[in-house]
């Protein structure tokens, strides 16, 4: 999925806004008997979205939200990752492939191992952003890239 795709979902009203991202994490119990459910649950699980755009003001009930939930048009966010810098080239395609790093509390390793991607996904690197703000204190040589699954 390199080029941005889009897709119709439902969210709640209060978050409904042209840009704001989130992390799809699934339906919940309240989801089960919800006549809507196939159209309010259609993204994938722990991948991070932008709100593309707002479809209508049709408001629909929902046991979750308190304002209702409308449709909206999202897209896959990109993510910025710190990757290896001997691959960080714009237009290249990789496997995500995050460091073997258990420095849970370092400041770097959220932005090695970021919200939305997973390892093995295929990705396209669509900028290289630059320098990693800090050093690896493992010693990996870094860059910051933009990728796009």
């Amino acid at each position: 999925m390199s080029e941005a795709t889009t897709q119709i979902t439902l969210i709640g009203t209060r978050l409904a806004t042209i840009g704001m991202e989130f992390v799809f994490n699934g339906p919940t119990s309240e989801c089960e008997t919800c006549k809507l459910r196939n159209t309010c649950t259609n993204l994938e699980k722990g991948r991070r979205y932008r709100v593309l755009g707002l479809r209508g003001e049709l408001v629909h009930e929902c046991p979750l939200h308190d304002g209702g939930v409308k449709a909206i048009e999202v897209t896959e966010s990109p993510i910025i990752v710190a990757i290896d810098a001997r691959k960080a080239f714009a237009g290249s395609k990789m496997i995500l492939e995050p460091p073997n790093c258990e420095e849970y509390y370092c400041s770097m390793y959220d932005i090695c191992h970021p919200v939305g991607l997973k390892e093995g996904d295929r990705c396209t690197i669509v900028e290289v952003v630059g320098e990693s703000p800090e050093e690896c204190p493992q010693g990996h040589s870094l860059k910051l890239v933009e990728l796009r699954r």
